[in-house]
């Protein structure tokens, strides 16, 4: 009895305070392990998710950008598509009726097929600034271009290669249009315009104008090239514009 009574007690005693300290420590240990556990995991994940989603929209951007190039920088790339098409100035449009009826109509035509074949001849020699812009893209870029609107893209290169490229293609533009002789006319009356304060001839010379409406479609293109593989990455065959896009 006393040896019964020995170890119910030892063992209603002692051994059951100090097996509560064990598991109190135990528990408390595999919570903590398992906390470092899940945070190691989310940040493992966080880190894999920017990375696949910065390598997606690097690779969609630098896509979208060698299509638009492709596009537009070939014959007809602008004169053959009307989407991009770039207009007479807004001077000669207003006066094209005018003009045609005194006998210009063949230099108005000349003027507006030559600006057009100018972008076209200068579109190519944007594609080492667009792949370079895409490639220097930091996660916060890409993270905007994902939760951005339908007009991320088309701001992520405004933002990083308008000016340059504006730079780039003035005087590839300037070699075409120099030789159309309306063009020369044209930009000597923005000059005397300018004398008077009418016009700001660095912005409506034939030269600047074409840029910029250069640029603006191509940016534009590049923007729709990349929407359709937001629609469709399956279709490009890339396994990672599949696996980025394709869940969002």
């Amino acid at each position: 009895m006393r040896l019964s009574f020995s170890v119910g007690a030892y063992a209603g005693r002692v051994p059951s305070a100090s097996l509560g300290r064990r598991d109190a420590l135990i528990a408390g240990s595999a919570v903590l392990l398992l906390a470092a556990t899940r945070a190691h995991a989310q940040n493992l994940l966080t880190q894999f998710t920017e990375r696949d989603a910065t390598t997606a929209i690097r690779t969609a951007l630098e896509r979208g950008a060698g299509i638009a190039v492709d596009l537009l920088g070939k014959a007809d790339g602008f004169w053959g598509n009307e989407l991009v098409r770039i207009a007479l100035p807004e001077w000669l449009h207003k006066g094209e009726r005018a003009m045609r009826l005194f006998g210009f109509g063949k230099d108005l035509d000349d003027l507006h097929m030559g600006i057009n074949r100018a972008a076209e001849q200068a579109v190519p020699a944007a594609r080492t600034l667009l792949v370079g812009a895409v490639r220097g893209m930091s996660v916060q870029d890409a993270k905007s271009i994902v939760t951005g609107g339908e007009n991320s893209v088309t701001q992520f290169f405004e933002s990083h290669t308008r000016s340059a490229l504006q730079t780039r293609f003035l005087p590839i533009v300037g070699g075409v249009t120099q030789k159309i002789g309306l063009a020369r006319r044209y930009n000597k009356l923005v000059d005397q315009a300018g004398t008077v304060g009418l016009v700001k001839p660095d912005d409506a010379k034939i030269e600047p104008y074409t840029t910029t409406k250069s640029l603006d479609g191509l940016f534009l293109v590049i923007g729709q090239e990349e929407r359709k593989i937001r629609a469709d990455p399956v279709g490009t065959g890339s396994a990672i514009l599949k696996k980025v896009f394709g869940s969002l």
